[in-house]
């Protein structure tokens, strides 16, 4: 099985978790394109996030990481962009539930609201968690896309 490609992005406040996050991606084998920010100084997060939401949408890549301070705002920037399921995830439980019952193809992840230990076994969990196919969810995901 082959690995999903990954875009990841984030703004000053998710700068850290990003470069902990793509340098575990990389020693995994996944290929990642990082699209910045590339500092902790301050910036404006939709400059960063929408790029890599649109690359996703477009089958660029087939999954993507945004990060921020708590990244509700990286979620709700991903969720404008037409094709892409963006969940903000906080636990295993809620990494499993957007990959198995919503195909999430976008994780939002907040810096400044989980350890990074944490964020890392989230985001192998979320890697690694197949869609399930199931007609209920299949049915609400075309409602949603619809």
């Amino acid at each position: 099985m082959t690995k999903p490609t990954v875009a990841i992005g984030s703004d000053h406040a998710g700068f850290r978790y990003k470069e902990a996050i793509k340098q575990q991606l990389l020693a995994d084998g996944y290929t990642v394109r990082d699209f910045g920010t590339f500092t902790t100084e301050s910036c404006d997060y939709p400059v960063f996030i929408r790029p890599v939401a649109e690359a996703v949408a477009r089958g660029e890549y087939d999954r993507g990481i945004v990060l921020g301070g708590s990244g509700n705002g990286e979620a709700i920037v991903a969720n404008r962009v037409r094709g892409v399921r963006c969940g903000l995830c906080w636990n295993e439980e809620t990494a499993l539930a957007n990959r198995d019952h919503n195909d999430g193809n976008v994780l939002a992840l907040g810096e400044r609201m989980i350890p990074l230990e944490l964020a890392l076994q989230i985001v192998r969990l979320w890697l690694d968690t197949p869609f399930s196919n199931d007609p209920r969810h299949v049915r609400r995901i075309r409602l949603i896309d619809g």
